[in-house]
């Protein structure tokens, strides 16, 4: 093979991996930033640029501005002076447009994605990079079931083994050799590959339910070919249920001080997704369970 289709065999790949871990950290940021549902915010303030600055940057500011007579929610840096509890009284909102203003504890709030006061980029990078090299496992995997035959013979067959193959592959009944044809010469190899693919398919499912959870998003985190008690359903539920208070907490809490600063009346809540109770699940999985009954009858 020559170094140019070496080259860009390399190069294919290249961009198939690069696409493939952008798309899965592109679909793990959307499901970062659509999980909570903001009510009674004022109509001029964009909830999804919200969501978006508090999962990759961690912390926003809310704040009136008289010069527009609007109230904003963007990014912001702090500094200077802290109070007891290490809030910084100095912050400054910035946006992509150039437009900066600065502030301070008396004229805005912070609204922080978690407690810690960190973004969710660590969890979406890390997730993404696992779930990648599964992805991409199976890929290579299936491939793999192709199965070449690797023929070993002499320059002088090849053009003749070429030939004969053309004949194979356009289904021929009858495929003539010459009868000079060295068949003791040849040597085939095969190249087998095991199919993994599905096992490689249910740790994917295993990675994202994780995640899901961390994300406080209701899941079984179990695969279909595996039977689901009570128990495990509770347990994964009190997961989700901690993980979901984790960002819900403190948005709530950064409401309870704008609505006190700014007289206003703004909450926020986690969105409905799936089962979230487990009744839903023990329903769910009785429904699979009265399936299989019907088949297997």
């Amino acid at each position: 093979m020559s170094r140019r289709k070496i080259k860009n065999l390399v190069d294919e790949s290249y961009i198939v991996n690069k696409n493939t871990y952008n798309e899965i950290v592109q679909d793990h940021l959307l499901i970062a930033i659509s999980r909570y549902e903001w009510l009674n915010l004022p109509k001029e303030i964009d909830y999804r640029y919200l969501e978006y600055i508090l999962a990759t940057n961690g912390v926003a500011i809310f704040f009136y501005d008289e010069a527009i007579e609007e109230y904003m929610t963007l990014q912001c840096t702090y500094g200077g002076q802290y109070d007891v509890y290490r809030i910084p009284k100095d912050r400054r909102a910035y946006a992509v447009n150039g437009f900066n203003k600065k502030l301070d504890n008396t004229n805005s709030v912070f609204i922080f994605n978690n407690f810690l006061h960190t973004n969710e980029m660590l969890r979406i990078t890390n997730s993404s990079q696992r779930i990648y090299e599964i992805e991409r496992a199976i890929d290579v995997n299936v491939k793999g079931q192709k199965t070449p035959i690797l023929i070993q013979c002499s320059d002088k067959q090849r053009l003749t083994l070429q030939n004969l193959y053309m004949q194979y592959d356009g289904n021929a009944p009858f495929i003539f050799a010459d009868k000079n044809l060295d068949i003791g010469g040849l040597k085939a190899i095969k190249t087998d590959s095991p199919f993994v693919a599905d096992k490689l398919e249910d740790l994917k499912v295993t990675k994202l339910n994780n995640f899901y959870t961390k994300m406080g998003i209701s899941n079984s985190n179990i695969t279909k070919r595996e039977r689901v008690n009570t128990d495990e359903v509770k347990t994964n539920l009190g997961a989700v249920e901690v993980y979901k208070e984790i960002g819900l907490v403190a948005r709530k809490q950064a409401c309870e001080q704008i609505n006190e600063m700014f007289g206003l009346n703004i909450d926020v809540r986690f969105r409905v997704s799936g089962y979230d109770k487990l009744d839903d699940y023990e329903e769910m999985y009785e429904n699979e369970e009265s399936e299989e009954v019907i088949e297997n009858e």
